[in-house]
């Protein structure tokens, strides 16, 4: 019984070990260019005197969540946060 839960425990480790993400995949590159792009269109549209504030008051919620997002590897989640955080920007300055 308690080589069972060893063998369970073990594969659970490594499991969540695997679910931290490569740092040098294509989908890590793409949440940090993402991020980078997103925060860059966040202080010119500041800047420019924009201020729709509710836009961009979730836009900078969400880059702050695809930040931690990508902290854990969830460069998915990341990535989905980034465009629909680009997306109320964009709606901010029209």
């Amino acid at each position: 019984m308690n080589s069972r839960i060893s063998v369970v425990t073990l594969v659970a480790v490594i499991m969540t070990t695997g679910c931290a993400g490569n740092p040098n995949s294509s989908l890590a590159n793409q949440c940090e260019s993402g991020l980078k792009q997103g925060y860059k269109e966040l202080d010119y549209t500041r800047a420019s005197g924009i201020r729709s504030s509710i836009e961009l008051t979730k836009a900078a919620s969400l880059l702050v969540a695809a930040s931690t997002q990508a902290e854990f590897g969830k460069y998915p989640n990341c990535i989905e946060k980034v465009k629909r955080a680009r997306g109320y920007i964009r709606h901010s300055s029209k």
